[in-house]
């Protein structure tokens, strides 16, 4: 089944700007993956979660629009979750958020293309543990991606959140982190050495994304471990929101010829130069994201 399968959190941004009105803008790193996979041509399904509301009608409108199915009913939140997003004079946006998780119960079990965990949903209860179980018994027939993609302000960043995130990455194929998500996990580390730590759990590569400092990548080569990096795109930044959403799902898009069974193994043969293929067309998938306004990826055309 050539489907990608999203799991995480969906969420409402209210998107404050200096010099302009607040404006209300369909989120969530998942719903963001899920979109963005679906704007590059990929079936998509996500098992989400929002409420019976206007904020939920937004979010189930902007994804109907963009052609994702849902897998499972999402109405299992008394109220959609929902962030405020502040935005600097340089693009940056600081959140705050009220958000709760829930996995369906009705998400179906045949295992799809690739499985993508993100964010939230292994780290926020209740949903965690179901989702913990999902991708235990999907990943055995299928890839399994996870990006970190860290809210400290909602999970913390202690001992639990650290032991979750490893274990994570231990039934992953592929990890994405960006080197704030590592810094944030482990202070007293460099990124690259975090990202060894977390090759070391078990995924067949980690991803690192540096912001303006580009991308990097540590893989398993056989016996050996191989890294590297590119530079970054240049671009004038609106704002940042759903960059690294539209950096993983890209990659995802860059990569699906290898998904599937036995993914693990076809990752890891990668070499250098497959590597920084698939890093620059990422980056330059999420360069198109953090220059409009809001998490708004671009189609195959655009990248074209």
């Amino acid at each position: 089944m050539t489907t990608a399968l999203v799991i995480g959190e969906a969420v409402l941004d209210v998107v404050h700007a200096a010099g302009v009105d607040p404006v209300q803008r369909p989120g969530g790193s998942a719903v963001n993956v899920a979109v963005a996979l679906a704007r590059l041509g990929r079936p998509v399904r996500l098992a989400t979660a929002y409420g019976s509301d206007a904020a939920g009608d937004l979010l189930a409108g902007h994804l109907r629009a963009a052609g994702v199915e849902l897998a499972g009913d999402p109405h299992v939140l008394a109220a959609s979750p929902r962030a405020e997003a502040v935005i600097d004079g340089t693009g940056a946006a600081a959140y705050t958020f009220e958000v709760e998780w829930r996995l369906p119960s009705d998400v179906p079990t045949e295992a799809p293309h690739v499985v993508h965990v993100t964010s939230l949903a292994p780290l926020l209860e209740p949903g965690a543990d179901d989702v913990f179980a999902l991708v235990g018994r999907l990943g055995p027939a299928t890839t399994v991606s996870y990006d970190v993609n860290l809210r400290p302000g909602i999970t913390g960043t202690g001992p639990e959140v650290i032991e979750r995130v490893t274990r994570m990455a231990a039934l992953a194929d592929l990890v994405k982190a960006s080197d704030e998500d590592l810094l944030a996990l482990w202070p007293d580390r460099d990124p690259g050495e975090s990202a060894s730590r977390l090759l070391e759990s078990g995924p067949a590569a980690v991803v690192v994304t540096h912001g303006d400092g580009g991308a990097s990548w540590h893989s398993r080569c056989g016996c050996d471990w191989c890294t590297g990096g590119i530079h970054a795109q240049q671009v004038d930044v609106v704002d940042t929101i759903g960059a690294g959403d539209t950096f993983g799902a890209a990659l995802l898009d860059h990569l699906w010829s290898l998904l599937g069974a036995g993914g693990a193994d076809r990752i890891a043969a990668l070499d250098p130069e497959d590597w920084v293929a698939a890093l620059e067309y990422a980056a330059r998938a999420a360069a198109i994201t953090v220059g409009r306004v809001g998490a708004d990826p671009p189609t195959r055309a655009e990248l074209a």
